[in-house]
């Protein structure tokens, strides 16, 4: 059966990556959106509208498709309010249930579910290296939006969905996403690693986020799968690693975590955290990164 593929969170750094994929690939993408403006937002994709607050969609986006791959959600980039907490979660698990209540109601194609997750549902750890196998758990509140991200895709498999959950690294991009944050401040001069600087980065190259996502999705291939590239660093590494591309100073001292955790919140922390995650599984299955190593994604970027 041709592929064909419905994507939520189209229009974010990921989605759009993923888009262009698939038209290079020949795959037909459809796509949600809340916003009746870009319904038409791109030219080698078909969007239909929903609504996330009145629990609404248009079935019409599930005609044909093979997989559906669930990249919604609102960023983590902003201060944890008690309001932006549900927020957080809401964003990512309600349009899931929206999605699960029709299609069990209605006759569809879709065989595979791949959503998104992310990588601090580990634990912070200077030493350890996270496999997808692990089963402590960071005890935090990003922690608990991933589980009920991941718990909610796993019912899928009840409506006979293989299923898939790509558990995300720290997302390198020219446009958008942690790049940006880190480079602003070394661009004006004032760049330093923060708090020790000696916690592990997970890393992964937007070409490769994406590209997980289509090899995953042409393949059928499902479980849990860590989307970082093969060689992470040290934060201090990768600060230094974007003033040398710069060709910019790094003056400051350090930047405690007092500090960070003062100014960004309960979302600082997260900053803080070391996580030394695993490729590997995602390697084995026959995925061929593009930018494994931390150097070249950057001269990339840069």
């Amino acid at each position: 059966m041709k592929k064909k593929v419905l994507i939520t969170g189209a229009t974010g750094l990921i989605g759009q990556k993923l888009i262009e994929l698939c038209s290079e690939k020949g795959i037909e993408v459809h796509y949600f959106t809340r916003d009746p403006s870009k319904v038409s937002h791109f030219k080698n994709a078909k969007g239909f509208l929903w609504d996330i607050k009145n629990r609404t969609l248009d079935d019409g986006a599930f005609q044909g498709v093979t997989t559906i791959v669930h990249l919604a959600g609102a960023p983590i980039s902003k201060r944890w309010t008690k309001s932006y907490r549900k927020t957080l979660v809401n964003s990512r698990v309600v349009p899931m249930q929206m999605m699960y209540e029709r299609l069990e109601k209605i006759n569809h194609s879709v065989g595979h579910f791949i959503s998104a997750s992310g990588i601090s549902i580990y634990p912070s750890s200077s030493t350890k290296l996270y496999t997808e196998d692990e089963q402590s758990r960071s005890l935090n509140f990003i922690t608990e939006v991933v589980e009920k991200w991941e718990a909610q895709a796993r019912k899928f498999k009840s409506l006979g969905m293989e299923v898939s959950k790509v558990r995300t690294g720290l997302v390198l991009a020219k446009n958008g996403g942690l790049l940006q944050t880190l480079v602003q401040p070394v661009r004006l001069g004032i760049g330093s690693p923060l708090g020790s600087g000696e916690q592990w980065q997970s890393w992964i190259h937007i070409e490769d986020i994406a590209g997980i996502y289509l090899f995953l999705m042409r393949s059928n291939m499902e479980g849990i799968f860590n989307a970082v590239a093969p060689n992470p660093v040290k934060q201090k590494r990768l600060i230094k690693l974007i003033a040398t591309k710069l060709n910019k100073p790094l003056w400051m001292p350090n930047v405690p975590g007092f500090a960070i955790k003062l100014l960004m919140g309960e979302m600082g922390s997260l900053a803080l955290e070391s996580q030394l995650v695993s490729a590997n599984k995602i390697k084995e299955i026959g995925y061929h990164f593009q930018y494994p190593n931390l150097e070249p994604a950057l001269d990339d970027l840069l």
